[in-house]
């Protein structure tokens, strides 16, 4: 039984972990190379992935879709270290309006031009922070989406990720309150109704025994 409890606890675990890792926001230094546009063919799998159509514009099967191109900085530990070596990284741009995730994000068009106006180049280098959620997943053509750019000076640049850590400390005093305050509901409200199913249950069982002496005395 023991095992079973604990197997549960690490499925919930992993799932809630899995879908915190995927929605909340991430950061990476990146230069941008270019960025495209391509038409694609949703599937049952990688349809789930990818946001909804343009604010005001109808949903299809298959639709135009924003790519920026970049070589992001590899990092370890969720992006607190990094390391010096590099990697491409391709990113979606498209909007994720009043759907989950609540990023409320309707400037698609915006942002692909902002991902243009900081195109790194071999005559200049061109460093930016990408704001981003999501995985990237080339087997099932999968691509984080971006959020947010910001141009920065180069690839040492710390970037402090201040929301995740209010969320987190917001969630842990969250339990922390559900806690104490289920704590003090079965304090006084569950705990004096279980003593007194107790004791009326000790007094039932204390007459039923008393009436079978009297039977056993007779005898």
């Amino acid at each position: 039984m023991a095992y079973v409890k604990n197997t549960l606890r690490v499925l919930v675990f992993l799932l809630v972990g899995g879908l915190l890792h995927y929605v909340l926001p991430q950061h990476d230094v990146v230069k941008i190379t270019s960025t495209e546009i391509i038409r694609m063919d949703f599937s049952g799998v990688n349809r789930i992935f990818f946001a909804q159509a343009d604010s005001a514009s109808a949903e299809l099967a298959t639709r135009d879709i924003r790519l920026i191109n970049t070589v992001k900085r590899q990092t370890w530990l969720l992006g607190f270290i990094r390391r010096d070596r590099e990697k491409v990284m391709v990113y979606r741009n498209e909007d994720t309006g009043w759907i989950w995730p609540p990023y409320f994000k309707f400037d698609s068009s915006d942002l692909q031009a902002e991902a243009s106006a900081a195109l790194s180049t071999n005559d200049k280098e061109q460093w930016a922070v990408i704001t981003h959620y999501g995985w990237r997943n080339r087997f099932f053509t999968v691509y984080p989406n971006a959020i947010g750019i910001r141009k920065v000076d180069g690839p040492d640049v710390t970037v402090i990720p201040w929301f995740n850590i209010f969320f987190f400390a917001f969630v842990l005093l969250a339990i922390g309150m559900i806690r104490a305050m289920w704590r003090q509901f079965r304090e006084r409200s569950i705990d004096p109704t279980l003593e007194d199913v107790h004791e009326s249950v000790v007094q039932q069982k204390g007459r039923l025994t008393q009436w079978l002496d009297t039977w056993r005395s007779k005898k």
